[in-house]
């Protein structure tokens, strides 16, 4: 991985063959990057993405092994359990230009995978909602 520091947070260069989300969340934890917001475009390879069944209350995950371009990834960072959490959705296309997208667990870098990553000064956090069935954005003053 390869970072520049810019105006208002990093411009984040992941290379061929690292991680996105373990690579980005490491970025965060070494930082002390607890609040952002996370965009980016690349390729990638080993996806896994999902989409949450709300009535189940679990996701239903989907792999792909062959190369795609990254689209689109929007993401943010808050705490959760006190330690920066990234939650990002993807927008996928293969070489059909035929296109995916959810919730991103992990992909691999397949080529290149550049991240601008915005503090955020807050103090968002993460908190199990039992009526969602996952942890949602808590405001300080809200949860």
């Amino acid at each position: 991985m390869q970072y520049t520091k810019i105006e208002n947070g990093y411009m984040i260069y992941v290379e061929k063959d690292e991680k996105i989300m373990e690579s980005l969340t490491q970025f965060c934890i070494k930082n002390d990057i607890n609040n952002a917001q996370l965009s980016g475009i690349g390729a990638v390879r080993n996806i896994e993405i999902g989409a949450f069944d709300t009535k189940n209350k679990k996701y239903i995950r989907q792999n792909f092994d062959n190369t795609w371009e990254l689209v689109s990834y929007q993401g943010n960072v808050s705490l959760k359990d006190n330690v920066p959490f990234i939650h990002a959705h993807v927008t996928l296309s293969d070489h059909n230009l035929d296109m995916k997208g959810g919730h991103l667990f992990e992909a691999t870098v397949a080529a290149v995978g550049e991240f601008f990553l915005r503090n955020i000064d807050n103090s968002v956090f993460r908190q199990l909602n039992e009526d969602v069935g996952l942890p949602t954005l808590c405001m300080i003053d809200e949860c």
